[in-house]
């Protein structure tokens, strides 16, 4: 696992977008498609903007879900609301932005169904390019809460959790994200202080921890790196971009 620090939150989203675009580039050479999962969060959001402007092939990506509130479609806690809006100034064909199925009567077909898409968009078993993840302060990821049954679950790559924070939720499972080619987590905020030292010392007591740490890129902002011993981190694998107060 590797650690950029940035001043900003602004610092974050947009290395966060050069880096995703230089992701895509290299997997259009490679493979000839880009498939990138994000997450919801204010960051991201001006992340996803910002990529909306960079100069890579569009019509070879597919932009997938990681975890999605099981709302209505047009309630303004669905982040695939935020998703759409900030990619609608890409020259992105609106049918490669796959939506998680949360709006359907039967949820568990839904996400099986969610599954095959993942299957015939990134093969089987299905592998992303690159996935975004969140940290949050109490060390979730995706929607992979602390005691959910949905962290024991080793034989689907889609899955549904309990209620957490007033909603059910579909989301990513661990076998796919751990079979992910890159990993790139934004963390921001002070609150994600503490969540954010565990996660870097390996502790899988919480569910980010048990996420593979191999070709893992941390882009966090002073305020989220102010609990991390530099002392303890090798240059090989921290950078600070600019200057903390």
């Amino acid at each position: 696992m590797e650690i950029r620090v940035f001043a900003d939150v602004d610092s974050v989203a947009q290395a966060a977008a050069v880096l995703i675009a230089s992701q895509a580039r290299i997997a259009v050479a490679d493979r000839d498609r880009f498939v990138l999962a994000v997450s919801g969060g204010h960051t991201p959001w001006l992340m996803l903007r910002a990529l909306a402007g960079r100069d890579i092939a569009w019509d070879a990506v597919d932009v997938l879900q990681v975890d999605e509130r099981v709302v209505s479609n047009g309630h303004p806690d669905r982040n695939l609301m935020h998703i759409s809006e900030t990619l609608r100034h890409a020259p992105l064909p609106p049918e490669q932005i796959h939506a998680m199925p949360v709006d359907s009567p039967d949820l568990e077909a839904a996400a099986i169904q969610y599954e095959l898409t993942l299957r015939q968009i990134a093969g089987s078993p299905a592998e992303l390019d690159l996935v975004h993840l969140g940290l949050g302060a109490d060390g979730h990821t995706a929607s992979l809460v602390p005691g959910d049954r949905v962290l024991e679950i080793t034989d689907r790559d889609v899955a549904l959790t309990g209620v957490y924070q007033g909603h059910r939720r579909m989301t990513l499972t661990y076998p796919i994200l751990n079979r992910a080619r890159r990993v790139l987590w934004i963390v921001t905020g002070k609150e994600k202080a503490e969540a954010l030292h565990r996660l870097w010392a390996g502790d899988t007591s919480i569910p980010a921890g048990r996420v593979r740490r191999e070709w893992a890129l941390v882009l966090a902002d002073c305020s989220a790196a102010s609990e991390l011993d530099q002392g303890s981190i090798t240059e090989e694998t921290w950078t600070k971009e600019g200057t903390c107060a």
